[in-house]
């Protein structure tokens, strides 16, 4: 038995939270470190959905959306959410897709700022961040601006009204400092919408704490939602009352069972809401978000911490030739490691063919998520242990691993 595996073993048998697996449907012989991207089925999921389908949908029929409180579910998850991210609970609503509400605050933020039409951002962002924000420029409204991230506070001149970064950025898993850059912005005159996509659930966030004016995030990494999972959307309470929303749908209206034929938003965080909502959808989440804030955010932070520092450090000593991308300071990355290797993709098709399960991303990086209910530190052990065997036996060189898929 190698040192590295014994210590896997010994701080498995230490860990607060090894218990919290069993709450996720699991094949014990997966590794699975791909929650940073499609987060674990709790096993709940399945008895609630069962019982929003069969009884609720199957039985109560459309008394549901009141007898079983379907008509609140949004504001009513929203609010759950908002303890895991600091913020209150009339701050945070569930709705649509992350990109869907990109849309709305980018917009909104540009109508609170008369005069400027700058969205700072940096290259490499996610891309549903940065298409966002050219959509907006191609219809006049915005003006995409892309600097590096060590020079973003520079970049805040006068003309910039909107901020829009990553907290925890996809590739690396660098983290921003929140508050600095929200300060940094305010000074300027600027607004700041964060995305919380590889955040929320697995590092600490504390919008309100950081003077942040606007989030986005979704449901389906470390929040375990489900593929698709609704997002969510948080406003500062101090910006709601001028808030306006470009999709005017009738469920953000004031009074939408009045059925009015001019719009009139609602004065809270309602006024978000768009289309009817996906009670299904937003049910299985429920059950995630649940799952989360049963354990605690401090204890899966801690958690995270010690899954990637133990991990980047057995990665170091035996396949120092993957150089790691992510910062080194665990408390200046999110719940992931990426690597750099030019045939990361094949490297990471080998790893899933042994039933350990990481992803790639273009052109030449293969991430290992660490979402701390349910990974041991024995998966991380077999990631390190198996790929440096792929590479010494080179197995990655098998043509069917080369192949690629629509979804990569």
């Amino acid at each position: 038995m190698s040192n590295w595996q014994a210590e896997a073993e010994r701080l498995d048998a230490a860990d607060p939270l090894a218990g919290w697996r069993g709450e996720f449907l699991l094949d014990p012989a997966v590794a699975y470190l791909d929650g940073n991207s499609l987060g674990a089925l709790p096993k709940a999921t399945l008895a609630r959905v069962e019982q929003v389908v069969r009884g609720e949908w199957g039985e109560g029929l459309i008394g549901s959306w009141n007898d079983a409180g379907w008509i609140d579910l949004p504001q009513k998850l929203g609010a759950k959410i908002a303890a895991l991210v600091g913020a209150r609970p009339h701050e945070v609503v569930c709705a649509d897709s992350v990109s869907v509400n990109l849309f709305k605050l980018i917009s909104a933020a540009l109508a609170m700022r008369p005069g400027r039409k700058v969205v700072l951002s940096e290259p490499g962002n996610f891309p549903t961040d940065l298409y966002m924000i050219e959509g907006l420029e191609k219809q006049g409204l915005a003006e995409r601006r892309l600097v590096d991230r060590d020079a973003i506070e520079a970049a805040l001149g006068d003309d910039v009204a909107l901020l829009l970064l990553t907290h925890v950025h996809y590739k690396s898993g660098a983290m921003f400092d929140m508050a600095r850059l929200t300060r940094a912005a305010h000074d300027a005159g600027a607004l700041v919408l964060w995305d919380l996509s590889h955040s929320a659930g697995a590092v600490p966030v504390e919008l309100d704490a950081a003077g942040a004016d606007f989030a986005v995030g979704c449901g389906y990494k470390y929040l375990n939602g489900g593929p698709g999972a609704p997002a969510f959307a948080y406003v500062a309470e101090r910006h709601l009352a001028a808030l306006k929303q470009p999709l005017s749908g009738w469920m953000g209206h004031k009074a939408p069972f009045e059925f009015r034929d001019d719009y009139e938003p609602a004065p809270g965080i309602e006024k978000l809401l768009c289309g009817t909502p996906s009670i299904i959808a937003m049910s299985a989440l429920e059950v995630g978000v649940d799952l989360m804030s049963a354990i605690g955010i401090e204890a899966l932070v801690g958690k995270s911490r010690q899954l990637s520092e133990f991990t980047r450090a057995a990665m170091a000593e035996v396949v120092p030739e993957l150089p790691c991308i992510s910062p080194a300071d665990p408390e200046r990355r999110g719940s992931q490691l990426s690597f750099r290797h030019e045939h990361a993709y094949e490297l990471c098709q080998a790893l899933i063919a042994r039933k350990v399960i990481g992803d790639f991303r273009a052109p030449d990086v293969l991430r290992l998520g660490f979402a701390p209910a349910y990974v041991r530190f024995a998966d991380c052990w077999r990631a390190v242990s198996e790929l440096r065997d792929i590479l010494d036996s080179e197995e990655w060189r098998k043509p069917e691993y080369a192949e690629r898929g629509a979804v990569t």
